[in-house]
């Protein structure tokens, strides 16, 4: 077991800082509420679960050898995150109208944040780069190994984004009475939508 609370650590270290999911997750909660953002994770979940299953097949060292197509992934998972934050900078509208009830079915946000988990490139470059070292064939069955490695990815996933769908929930919560603060936050996370897609390209890009 000592293998895999390392793979905890390095879990957590990775899913805990800002990027492309963890801002789609606060978009929609703050944009359609508590429910759009659990619908968020779940996408995030069912993503991250795709992922385990491709590094297991070894599919995410094929993307690393063959730069042109990993690239076009990170141009595609970019460009998808940058689209809707421009959306929502066009439309502050969109969070400062906020209604009793969600503008969009938690089915098509799940959709939404599964396609942004699967276009993330990073995630690809986790499951070559990290993802093997805790794979220990000597230690037993395989397939049981990466099973108990998704868990724990699946489970750092649920605390730490469904902490932001938690937190984001309560500040749209909180700001329902002020329509300018609505707006000016809509516009801020909007531009972090932007701006990690930008900074997922400049860092991700293989040349």
């Amino acid at each position: 077991m000592d293998h895999l609370w390392l793979f905890a650590l390095f879990v957590f270290g990775i899913i805990v800082l800002p990027g492309m999911d963890m801002a789609f997750v606060l978009a929609s909660s703050l944009v359609d509420g508590r429910r759009a953002g659990l619908a968020a994770v779940a996408g995030m979940v069912a993503g991250g679960a795709v992922h385990t299953l491709m590094g297991a097949l070894g599919l995410g060292l094929l993307l690393q050898l063959a730069p042109p197509v990993f690239n076009a992934v990170l141009a595609a998972g970019a460009l998808y995150v940058a689209w809707m934050g421009v959306a929502l900078w066009r439309s502050p509208a969109t969070l400062a109208g906020v209604q009793a009830q969600p503008s969009r079915a938690p089915a098509r946000i799940f959709a939404r944040a599964m396609a942004t988990c699967l276009l993330n490139p990073k995630a690809y470059v986790f499951m070559v780069a990290v993802f093997p070292q805790f794979v220990r064939p000597a230690l037993g069955n395989v397939g049981a190994q990466v099973a108990a490695m998704g868990a724990i990815i699946a489970a750092t996933q649920l605390l730490v984004y469904g902490g932001v769908a938690f937190s984001a929930a309560v500040l749209r919560n909180g700001l329902q009475g002020s329509l300018a603060a609505q707006a000016r936050i809509a516009r801020a996370v909007a531009a972090l939508l932007v701006g990690t897609s930008g900074w997922s390209v400049l860092t991700g890009w293989v040349r």
